[in-house]
């Protein structure tokens, strides 16, 4: 694991454009194969990627083994580059069912503990909660973190959706290096306060989501069906007439997109790649030619006629549904 202690984003060490978010190889949309995982973390490595995403509870620590594996096959001098980002604190039962968050001091350490088992690891590079915990000050749950920094067992501190007042609370506790949140050409709530916020603190982001999870990739139809533990099987924005609505916009984009000699999801990608070299787009491929295809975005540019085009396709706000059912979303708002 690289040892370099500088903070992320746009002050830190360089780390390639993109990031590659692992959620998807463990279950969360549907059955994944194991091997074509394993082979789409080393092509990623061997593309150049730095940035591993995953969190303790996907798939109950399957994730991070499945990392663990990934990084032990590969050459040493791509292992060495891999820098991993880990959340922590939602609880899960058995049967997946979600029960809540803790992020005491005393969980957080815990956490970490099993985690950097899993990955068979020194240290974890970047250590963020998932979500705030409503009955944990935000500075408790930092400065145990920051705990872990001083004891070399974490690099860097990272935040997952919270808003600005949370981010500020933080950065004052302890230095904080990342945000991750959802943010793509549908999903643009952090433009209006919690980007300011963060670039003026100088705090990068990791931006997830930035297909939607495959609803803006140009490959999701209205027939697919979808697995019972499919994420997107309760997603709101898949739903009925929000998904119908939602592939319209896609289809204007496609068109936008082949104009431009691209696929939707590399301009879809490249449309966040353009919004600022603080923010590191995280990308789900779950297969090599997913992977293949989104790192083509790093050979798109968008210009000004560009963007306006895009930006008419699918204007900001115009997405159907929200991006979590009811439950998540009210607590992702009353976090903000």
């Amino acid at each position: 694991m690289t040892t370099d202690t500088r903070p992320l984003g746009t002050t830190g060490p360089h780390v390639f454009p993109l990031g590659l978010g692992c959620m998807g190889m463990s279950g969360m949309y549907g059955d994944a194969d194991r091997p074509e995982s394993l082979a789409t973390i080393h092509a990623a490595l061997e593309a150049g990627v730095t940035l591993l995403d995953t969190g303790d509870f996907y798939g109950m620590g399957h994730n991070e083994l499945l990392i663990r594996e990934a990084l032990r096959t590969a050459p040493p001098a791509r292992r060495e580059q891999a820098l991993i980002s880990v959340k922590f604190g939602a609880l899960r039962g058995p049967d997946g069912s979600w029960l809540g968050y803790d992020a005491r001091p005393a969980a957080v350490k815990n956490f970490a503990a099993h985690s950097l088992q899993r990955l068979g690891v020194d240290h974890i590079d970047v250590l963020r909660p998932s979500r705030l915990d409503p009955q944990v000050p935000i500075e408790e749950t930092v400065g145990a973190i920051a705990e872990l920094v001083e004891q070399g067992y974490v690099r860097h501190i990272g935040l997952s959706e919270v808003g600005a007042d949370t981010i500020r609370r933080a950065a004052a506790t302890a230095p904080i290096s990342d945000l991750q949140i959802e943010y793509s050409l549908i999903s643009r709530g952090i433009e209006e306060e919690i980007l300011p916020t963060v670039r003026e603190l100088g705090i990068g982001i990791t931006a997830y989501g930035v297909l939607s999870r495959g609803l803006i990739s140009g490959h999701f139809s209205a027939d697919r069906q979808l697995a019972a533990a499919d994420f997107r099987a309760f997603s709101p924005r898949f739903q009925g007439d929000n998904l119908t609505h939602n592939l319209a916009l896609v289809e204007a984009l496609r068109k936008t997109a082949e104009q431009k000699g691209v696929s939707v999801a590399q301009i879809a990608i490249a449309w966040v790649l353009g919004r600022g070299t603080d923010i590191v787009p995280l990308v789900g491929a779950r297969s090599r030619e997913r992977l293949a295809e989104a790192l083509g975005a790093l050979d798109v540019t968008l210009d000004a006629a560009d963007l306006r085009a895009v930006e008419e396709a699918v204007p900001a706000d115009a997405a159907a549904g929200d991006r979590y059912p009811a439950p998540q979303m009210a607590q992702l708002d009353s976090e903000r």
